[in-house]
């Protein structure tokens, strides 16, 4: 396949999802969520819906892939490794995409806990273009990956010292914890509170560009805040969530930890990055130079800053964006096309 028929095949896949798919993606989605409680059918549509209208358009795909100096071929010449996470719903396929993109096979190692989605997407996209199945691979549950010219892994910091170790004859990009972090000023309207709970509590605050810390300054009044999200309770319906958010306050209530709580998300003072399932750090800053200086010491534990200033070393997406990545928002930061295509 050469290039222009792989961004129209990207392309039927994203009709495919937006128009509603079929009985088969109905399936996959109620197994996954059998699978895997935090895979409610709602955040999995979510994931479906923002990764048709971002990632496969056509004219945007179009766009994307001429920045690049992708080498066609009609057969795969390389192979990359792709080892996905499991954290929030298709969370690698982006990945996928890139590889697909630059016209390699993809050697895929599925999570087990997202594990019904991609495979459907292959399915489809053979039987839409059966040339197709060369560019993907997906390995069993106990196959370990091998025979790759780069490879791309996703996992927590303990697993991402392993991935260095292991894949470190080969070209590679491994990615590690990160988090998102807002910025507030107390100038937020009523509507940016509440986009910002999007970024806080989509995908009940699993990924990488979930908002887990706040920066507010000093004398910042919590209370609109905590009423504005408020609007977000029905999270507490959700059995693992709230008995994650029942221990966090056990936890704080018996450490005589001060904290804040509206029901749904618990608020403490903490410098670092990483929060617990339904909780959020804060932090207050002096002004936003110092505030700038910060996040530049921390840019490699920030996946994306959100908010409505300016700072001078890095981006600041507006409320409410953060789960909503284009195909040039590269996790960390990496350009994976430049990688591939180098």
């Amino acid at each position: 396949m050469l290039l222009p028929a792989r961004l129209e095949l990207l392309a039927e896949l994203g009709h495919y999802l937006r128009t509603g798919g079929d009985e088969a993606l109905d399936i996959a989605i109620r197994q996954a969520h059998a699978e895997n409680q935090w895979f409610t059918e709602d955040n999995q549509r979510m994931a479906l819906k923002a990764i048709a209208n971002d990632m496969l358009d056509i004219d945007r795909l179009k766009a994307w892939a001429a920045n690049y100096p992708i080498r066609d071929a009609d057969f795969p010449e390389k192979i990359v490794g792709i080892i996905m996470a499991g954290n929030i719903p298709l969370v690698g396929f982006h990945d996928w995409l890139c590889v697909f993109t630059a016209g390699y096979r993809a050697r895929v190692k599925l999570s087990d806990k997202d594990k019904r989605l991609f495979p459907l997407f292959m399915k489809k996209l053979g039987e839409w273009a059966p040339e197709s199945q060369a560019y993907t691979e997906m390995l069993g549950e106990t196959e370990h990956l091998k025979g790759y010219d780069a490879v791309i892994a996703t996992g927590s910091n303990n697993t991402a010292r392993y991935f260095e170790q292991y894949f470190a004859s080969k070209p590679h990009i491994i990615r590690r914890n990160r988090n998102a972090v807002a910025i507030l000023t107390g100038q937020e309207t009523q509507e940016e509170m509440l986009a910002l709970g999007l970024d806080i509590f989509t995908y009940f605050g699993l990924g990488c560009r979930n908002v887990s810390k706040l920066y507010v300054p000093k004398g910042y009044d919590f209370d609109p805040l905590l009423e504005a999200l408020h609007e977000y309770r029905e999270l507490a319906l959700h059995n693992k969530y709230i008995n994650n958010f029942d221990y966090n306050f056990t936890l704080y209530i018996l450490n005589h930890i001060p904290h804040l709580n509206n029901g749904c998300l618990l608020l403490t003072e903490d410098e670092s990055l990483q929060s617990r399932i339904a909780s959020a750090h804060y932090e207050y800053y002096e002004d936003l130079k110092s505030l700038n200086d910060s996040l530049v010491a921390q840019r490699d534990q920030i996946q994306c800053v959100v908010g409505h200033v300016t700072l001078e070393s890095m981006p600041v997406l507006p409320f409410g964006t953060s789960q909503s990545p284009g195909l040039s928002d590269y996790p960390d930061g990496e350009d994976i096309m430049t990688f591939l295509c180098g």
